[in-house]
């Protein structure tokens, strides 16, 4: 009934511009829909009623698209993220409790215009990964009933895939918010710990949980993170959001990035998805990328202490008390995964923590020499008969490739990747370093736009490709004189971190001069109308946190301005004043500083 609207951000604003749909049309049709579909799928805990939903259509009166971001969007709250006054149950009817204040995400989304739908199904406690561990009923997949919709975001995934919510939050500590997306053909954004307030939301591993984005498309995940990526006092664990990784960063791939691939690939056995996988390298490779095999047992081992070390105990801090008091309120699979917390010492704690940091500066170094990594979303699907006859292990082994991200402070996008031949959706992910987020889902959008496959919810891609590049926590540099591999300036780009990307010319509009003074000798570099020509210079990629530092220690008459490429690319480069060329000589014709420098000697 209800698949006539288009719930697509960018949809909604236009037909509310246009004066085509009133809100409490659209949420009254939602609403219906999911009266009619939560007896099979178990989606909602709490629908709120056409009573509930008043409130928030009635804020609404007055206002305008124009004015809110997110007017009259509607939305999914996962049950274990406040609403004020609407019970907070975590999937465990004795542990509910009515909040007075939404939590500080639902807060934001609510004033940008949105309208909260109701409260999602999900495994008790956030603990699993497959949507069946709930006393308000198994969440059933949206497209085959025979599987799992995943979790333990389970309802917050089928809200946005079955088409009564624009996007859903959920939460991942594990891969809550990347299992069930990539099981129910959606997008799954997993941002970097902290950028999404957890005030507010009932905590699994507070030292690790992140609230999630469902969206149909990776587009619509970043203007979501770009509205609410915002430092919260409430929130102990909030970190600031740096400006190149804002709204802006989010573009078109540049050709070239490099992206990691698991030399330890498990698939558990499953016939497709092996294919699936080499299909979706092949489309980051025509998309311009370079895949680089990378050591993925760093982050395998990282993965499982999770659950193996002593991080269960941190879980069982929140339903720990609940489970001695009231054993019966408590699933027996949540009691069995949680009943060796009681045990953990704080010298086995320590222990973790330094094996997990030793790991991590591993996996960090690997990381450094790539753009992002490439894995499949999860190794393959297990049935709702599986998770029956083995709840603990067909769980496990769909967080093969999810459960080391928290620990080791990454972000993450899945992203649909193809289906299966029984029509079950297949995905990736896409993760890289923390404050990485609008990089890897402008990569998850190149993607979806080049395997072009159905939405989730009947809807489309935007026919608009990002115009912009896009941006990650690394910056280009060029360089054409001292700072060129092997000469004398040159370790100041490799001490913070610099790599060398490529060796290339300037447009053929500059002209060079061996500046006065020295040593260190030095060349400046100045565009011209007339009299130019191509200038042999390198481009460097250095983190983004490192480029002040390198600006301010450039001495006058340098600078960084805008250098032109022989390719036609702007990058941000060494440009000389004017005054500075009293006194030097022109040098144009060597074609660069090395070659110049080698005419000395």
């Amino acid at each position: 009934m209800t698949h006539e609207f288009d719930l697509r951000l960018g949809a909604l604003k236009a037909a509310y511009t246009n004066g085509n749909l009133p809100p409490r049309q659209l949420i009254a049709a939602l609403h219906e829909r999911a009266t009619a579909l939560n007896p099979e799928f178990k989606l909602f805990i709490h629908l709120l009623s056409l009573e509930e939903l008043e409130p928030y259509l009635a804020a609404l009166d007055g206002k305008s698209a124009a004015e809110l971001p997110l007017f009259g969007v509607p939305f999914a709250i996962k049950d274990n993220i406040d609403l004020a006054g609407v019970p907070t149950t975590a999937a465990c009817p004795a542990f509910a409790h009515v909040p007075e204040q939404s939590a500080t995400i639902v807060q934001q989304l609510i004033a940008l215009g949105a309208v909260p739908m109701g409260k999602t199904n999900l495994d008790q406690f956030a603990t699993g990964l497959n949507g069946t561990r709930s006393p308000y009923g198994e969440c059933r997949n949206s497209l085959h009933p025979a599987y799992p919709s995943g979790g333990s975001s389970a309802g917050s995934a089928l809200a946005v895939a079955l088409g009564v919510a624009s996007f859903a939050l959920g939460t991942d500590t594990a891969g809550s918010g990347r299992v069930p997306a990539a099981l129910n053909n959606l997008v799954g954004l997993k941002a970097t710990k902290g950028l999404i307030s957890t005030a507010g939301v009932v905590p699994a591993c507070r030292t690790l949980d992140c609230v999630t984005y469902f969206t149909a498309t990776a587009a619509e995940a970043s203007q979501l993170l770009a509205l609410t990526a915002k430092l919260d006092a409430r929130d102990e664990y909030s970190r600031a959001n740096p400006l190149w990784n804002d709204a802006s960063a989010f573009g078109k791939p540049r050709t070239g990035f490099r992206f990691g691939v698991p030399m330890q690939l498990e698939f558990l056995g499953c016939t497709e998805s092996p294919a699936l996988f080499a299909q979706a390298i092949e489309e980051l490779k025509a998309l311009g990328g370079e895949a680089v095999e990378i050591d993925f047992a760093p982050f395998l081992e990282a993965a499982r202490l999770l659950y193996e070390g002593p991080w269960v105990a941190e879980r069982y801090s929140v339903a720990g008390a609940l489970i001695e008091q009231q054993p019966d309120a408590v699933l027996p699979v949540i009691k069995a995964v949680l009943e060796k917390a009681p045990s953990v010492s704080g010298i086995d704690t320590f222990r973790a923590q330094y094996r997990l940091q030793a790991l991590k500066a591993i996996c960090d170094r690997i990381l450094a020499e790539v753009d992002c990594v490439l894995t499949p979303a999860y190794p393959r699907p297990v049935t709702l008969d599986e998770l029956h006859s083995e709840p603990v292990k067909r769980n496990s082994d769909l967080g093969y490739y999810t459960n080391f991200m928290n620990m080791l402070d990454y972000a993450a996008v899945a992203v649909p990747a193809g289906f299966m031949a029984n029509g079950l959706p297949w995905g990736v992910t896409l993760f890289s370093r923390a404050f990485t987020d609008q990089y890897l889902l402008s990569l998850a959008d190149a993607l979806q736009r080049q395997h072009d496959l159905p939405l989730a919810g009947a809807r489309t891609l935007d026919t608009q490709a990002p115009a912009t590049l896009a941006r990650n926590d690394r910056a280009r540099v060029v360089v054409c004189g001292a700072h060129l591999d092997g000469l004398p300036l040159n370790w100041q780009l490799k001490q913070r971190g610099g790599r060398l990307l490529q060796a290339t010319q300037s447009s053929p509009d500059y002209q060079l001069y061996a500046l006065a003074g020295g040593p260190p000798f030095r060349p400046g570099m100045v565009r011209v109308a007339e009299g130019g020509v191509s200038i042999a210079v390198e481009v460097w990629e250095l983190p983004s946190a490192e480029l002040g530092s390198f600006l301010t220690g450039i001495p006058a008459p340098l600078g960084l301005g805008k250098v032109q490429l022989a390719s036609g690319e702007w990058e941000t480069g060494f440009i000389c004043e004017l005054y500075g060329l009293a006194g030097a000589v022109d040098i144009t014709h060597f074609g660069g500083w090395k070659a110049y420098m080698q005419s000395k000697n």
